[in-house]
């Protein structure tokens, strides 16, 4: 098997149908390449190699990547079973133009494009697709990433990706492009199945997958898996436990198709997300290395001993949360996807309904300190500490070890339910010796956030390894200020106590009718598309924040001992019966124009102008700016930002080499709240009201030789901030998180029974902070893999992410190196191998 990832028509241009609503090659089967004149080519696309390979959008015809104005990538079936990252958006890092940050976990991340800014975790200008159809409409919904809700496995075909071109005008909230990932549909019989297991960590895995035609124009594919285990990092408990599956049965017919498929994902992973560390060296040269006792590639902050611990649900009751939930993602779908031509028009409709919730779990250090500091700071002078659980319960602290406040946040993602519909009409029309083909569609959708949010502080040592306990702290005369570890019910410490405490109950209601023209003549394509979307936003949101009476504190007896302690006389709650109104609606319109020149047969250019708009969701429902009694919002322009692009591309394509560059601008207006860092690497929530622009150079080629190929791509970007209504200061300054190159390598070498190779993905260094004074230092991941099949059939495969043992860097948590020396990080995995066995049939 070869690697390949080759940039390719994802969709066609704005003239056919939705990018990245793609088909799979069999339903292409009938259909042909068009060639540098619009002529139809005589292969059918199914024959073509994979540089020429175009992909049906529910029209008559595909299109060649040389005679299409967008910037696109793939990522096929061989090249997905090297890459050792097992988490969606760490296969997203092989893409230009995408930045993608990750423990290699699926949530918690946070993705962007093309410099557009990473104010906060999730995916707001990218927008991430099964099959074609988005999995959450907006993707930065607080504690719910979409990648939560996706996984990968043998079941996937292969990731499509655009980056801006008609992504505007072709998906709601997508102005800055599509990522698609594909599911395989049975056109041929056959299915593999696998286990895997780490080696030197404890997570086991089994995969399957088969398809197969069943006569009569009908066909399916079933796949998924299923994991357990405390995975590569110590946590104490077996923190990856669950699974998918997934099913489509497709009927072929003479004039089209019709697929039914549906899913089924319960799946629980750990929060990777931010570890104390030490920090040294200066704040251009900072070097990071772990506290004593502790190590932040192979630790979590969880543990089996604070997993379980006291609360308050939504209900105003005592609850007990679970951390070893972590990040769990439920999703109950079932789509239904057709194509018919009739009488010269391709109509096309796809709908899916996906019942989805899971549970988000974190805890993270707010102040790491020495004993005796740390309670100074909390109470003053006498106060101690004694330990709450654990093998060391109720033996004093005396010795001034590090001990930590910390923020653990419990979200109960209730329902965020989401139904789609999108259905489109094309058809191509003959002028002459030109093509002229014309696309309507309409897109519906209709998506839930019903949530709550649950934060308390408590207190905890630094024991690493999965063996962290709670300690209590009581004052000079004797009071006990925590129970069991708890110190706060809310926020107890620099915030008022019920800040954040909060349930959304909303309906977002979209629905955005599109058209586009493409007129082909000689070796010229012109292309114009137009979408207009409107939302309508009801619901409920439950916080004491927007004052008018409402209480957000009482006493409670959460432990139900009968006794009201100190920690519990004062518990963040909602004030059920004064819920804050929200109903607003909103439109904007999205358009792109393009123009492609086929130069010659192997070399063609491209230009394009966008503007697209992308809505928000529950983010900017805060205090100031939501009207509680009437729910309108203070300044409607808030309800969207618009994104405008400018790219130019050169595609050169020829027998066993390719190579395609576009220079791209992008900028944005972003008005939201940023979860940072200040000076000491307390975390804290900036709101923001900025404008952003970015411009640079994406790189993608592939080069085949015998048996070895290689396929690299690259990304320049300069970005800045270019107003800032808030802190006039950061004017001019490097968004956070925003390096200036960024690159994937791929080289592998095929033989008979030996397939060898690496993948290689690297960065530049970034600003840990808008400031620009912290540099988060750059990375270079080396990831080998080796697949050997000793038999037909058969096929044993490691693969080492991580094998030198670098230090990948997340983010760091703070603005400058601090006094203390101890900031949070978030950090990818150290090295990590995993041995699999697979058999085909």
């Amino acid at each position: 098997m070869r690697s390949r990832t080759s940039l390719i028509v994802a969709l066609l241009s704005t003239a056919i149908a939705a990018p990245a609503l793609a088909e799979t090659n069999a339903d292409l089967s009938n259909q042909t390449v068009e060639g540098p004149s619009g002529q139809d080519a005589e292969q059918p696309v199914v024959a073509a190699p994979p540089a020429r390979r175009a992909f049906n959008t529910g029209v008559a015809k595909g299109r060649d990547l040389l005679n299409t104005a967008i910037s696109a990538s793939v990522i096929d079936e061989d090249a997905l079973e090297q890459i050792s990252a097992n988490s969606v958006v760490g296969i997203m890092q092989n893409i230009p133009g995408l930045r993608a940050e990750t423990s290699d976990i699926d949530g918690f991340s946070a993705t962007t494009v093309r410099g557009l800014p990473l104010a906060a975790d999730g995916s707001k200008f990218l927008q991430l697709q099964e099959d074609g159809l988005p999995v959450l409409e907006f993707g930065d919904i607080h504690f719910a990433s979409v990648d939560q809700f996706m996984r990968a496995d043998l079941s996937l075909a292969q990731v499509q990706a655009i980056r801006g071109g008609s992504a505007s005008t072709f998906a709601s909230n997508a102005p800055g492009g599509v990522v698609n990932f594909i599911s395989k549909t049975g056109e041929t019989e056959g299915g593999t199945l696998q286990i895997s297991s780490g080696l030197g960590y404890d997570l086991n895995r089994l995969d399957f997958s088969y398809g197969s035609p069943l006569g009569d124009g009908w066909r399916f594919h079933v796949g998924g898996f299923y994991r357990q285990g405390e995975g590569p990092r110590d946590i104490g408990y077996d923190a990856f436990r669950g699974g998918q599956i997934k099913l489509n049965v497709t009927k072929q017919l003479e004039n089209g198709y019709i697929r039914i498929y549906g899913k089924y994902l319960d799946d629980r992973q750990p929060n990777y997300s931010l570890y104390p560390v030490l920090i040294s060296g200066t704040n251009e040269n900072p070097t990071i290395s772990d506290l004593p006792g502790n190590s932040y590639q192979n630790h979590a902050y969880q543990s089996a001993i604070t997993q379980e611990y006291l609360g308050v649900d939504q209900n105003n009751n005592p609850t007990v949360y679970d951390a070893s939930n972590g990040l769990r993602g439920k999703t109950s779908s079932l789509g239904l996807e057709a194509q018919f031509d009739v009488a010269g028009f391709s109509v096309t409709n796809r709908f899916r309904f996906a019942a989805i919730s899971g549970e988000y779990n974190e805890n993270i250090p707010m102040v790491t300190a020495p004993s005796f500091a740390l309670a100074g700071l909390l109470v003053g002078p006498g106060a101690t500490f004694a330990y709450a659980g654990g093998p060391n319960a109720g033996d004093p602290i005396v010795d001034g070890r590090l001990l930590a406040l910390s923020i653990r946040i419990n979200a109960q993602l209730n329902n965020l339910d989401n139904a789609t519909n999108d259905l489109r009409v094309s058809r191509v029309w003959e002028l002459g010796s030109s093509k002229l083909t014309t696309t309507a569609g309409v897109y519906a959708a209709k998506q839930s956030i019903d949530m709550y949010w649950n934060f308390q502080n408590s207190l905890n040592d630094l024991a690493g390894g999965g063996a962290n306990a709670p300690v209590d702290l009581t004052s000079a005369d004797g009071t006990r200020l925590s129970d069991n570890g708890a110190y706060g019910y809310g926020f107890a410490f620099g915030v008022p106590i019920s800040t954040y405490h909060t349930r959304y109950d909303l309906q977002y209601d979209i629905l955005a009718p599109y058209g586009s023209v493409n007129l082909n003549f000689g070796k010229l394509a012109l292309g114009a598309s137009l979408r207009w979307d409107r939302g309508d936003v009801e619901g409920n949101v439950y916080k004491a924040e927007y004052g008018g009476g409402r209480v957000g504190t009482a006493a409670l007896d959460v432990d139900g001992d009968g006794i009201i302690t100190a920690v519990e006389q004062q518990v963040a709650i909602l004030p059920l019966g004064q819920p804050a109104l929200v109903g607003y609606d909103y439109d904007y319109v999205s358009y792109s124009v393009s123009a492609n020149y086929r130069v010659a047969e192997p070399l063609s250019v491209f230009a394009r102008y966008s503007r697209g708009g992308r809505a928000n969701a529950e983010r900017i429902l805060g205090a100031g700016s939501l009207n509680p009694d009437t729910g309108a919002l203070a300044d409607p322009s808030i309800a969207y930002g618009i994104v405008k692009q400018a790219e130019v591309g050169l595609k050169f394509r020829t027998d066993g080499l390719a190579a395609y560059v576009t220079g791209f601008w992008a900028s944005t207006g972003e008005s939201n709240f940023q979860i940072g860092a200040d000076d000491s690497g307390q975390v804290v929530v900036i709101p923001v009201n900025r404008t952003y622009s970015a411009k640079g150079i994406e790189f993608e080629g592939e080069v085949q030789r015998g048996p070895f190929a290689l396929a690299v791509g690259a990304t320049y970007t300069k970005a800045q901030i270019d107003e800032d209504n808030n802190d006039s200061s950061l004017v001019g300054n490097t968004p956070r998180h925003i390096p200036d190159f960024a690159f994937f390598a791929r080289p592998t070498f095929n033989l008979d029974k030996l397939t060898v190779g690496t993948v290689v993905n690297g960065t530049t260094e970034s600003y840990a902070q808008d400031s620009n004074i912290l540099v988060q230092p750059g990375y270079v991941l080396v990831s080998p893999f080796v697949q050997y099949r000793p038999v037909e059939r058969v096929t044993l495969a490691l693969n080492a992410f991580n094998v030198l043992d670098s230090q990948p860097i997340v983010q760091l948590a703070s603005a400058i190196i601090p006094p203390s020396g101890i900031i949070n990080a978030q950090v990818m995995n150290g090295r990590t191998v995993t041995a699999s066995l697979s058999y085909e049939f």
